[in-house]
């Protein structure tokens, strides 16, 4: 009974595999606001009754969809921080961006399925929140390993912070539950975002006939982005 079973289990995942395939090149083609499951049945010479067994409406394919691209970018961006050995902060964070960035010109659909327009009438369920992490979590672990290495530039108690903000960065301190200090969580988040403005910008297309040097360009953005966040290559000096 086992055999049987994982032989079916195997079909199954063979079927499903092939739904998700011709659903992406159905985004590609239409986009993801007509993705049809009886078009993709269609093409798959299934019935619709039968594609309804392994995906009940399009909106659980739309999710089955969405946290296969968040993983794949998030799976590049933890494997670049996996490979960066003890390269300083400053490149441990750039590699990560180059990974994202490379994931997203590599695969523009997924990524406008992901970071693109909101299909209309569709909510992201829950199961989406932590593929989502991914990249924010890689990013985060730059700056904790820095801070914990002395190479992190933490802004003094009495910086300016409005203190809305200041609430905000308290709460998802605590909701990390790491040794982040709190004051450093706003610069992070609007680097990250920053960092989807720039791979967004190069993928949609407003760069063209501004940037030509995209490689260059965007190296020099993300480093700047780590020096935003406080990242240095160096250890820093006490009272730095």
């Amino acid at each position: 009974m086992s055999v049987i079973r994982t032989a079916r289990e195997r079909a199954r995942d063979e079927v499903t595999a092939a739904i998700k395939e011709e659903a992406r090149r159905q985004l590609a083609d239409e986009g993801a606001s007509r993705l049809s499951l009886r078009a993709v049945a269609r093409e798959l010479g299934m019935v619709s009754s039968a594609l309804y067994r392994y995906f009940p409406s399009r909106d659980e394919l739309l999710t089955s969809l969405i946290v296969d691209a968040y993983d794949a970018v998030g799976a590049a961006a933890e494997e670049a921080l996996a490979h960066s050995g003890e390269a300083d902060p400053v490149e441990q964070w750039s590699r990560v961006c180059r990974a994202v960035r490379r994931w997203a010109l590599a695969h523009p659909h997924e990524y406008a399925l992901i970071y693109g327009s909101p299909v209309p009438g569709y909510s992201a369920p829950l199961d989406t929140i932590g593929p989502a992490s991914r990249v924010g979590l890689a990013l985060l672990t730059v700056a904790d390993t820095a801070h914990a290495a002395g190479t992190l530039a933490v802004p003094p108690p009495d910086a300016p912070l409005a203190e809305a903000v200041h609430a905000d960065a308290w709460r998802l301190s605590k909701d990390l539950d790491g040794d982040l200090p709190a004051r450093v969580i706003p610069s992070l988040i609007a680097a990250w975002a920053q960092l989807f403005g720039l791979v967004s910008f190069e993928v949609f297309g407003q760069f063209n006939n501004v940037v030509e040097a995209r490689d260059d360009f965007f190296d020099h953005a993300v480093a700047g982005l780590a020096h935003q966040v406080g990242l240095r290559r160096e250890r820093l000096l006490p009272g730095e």
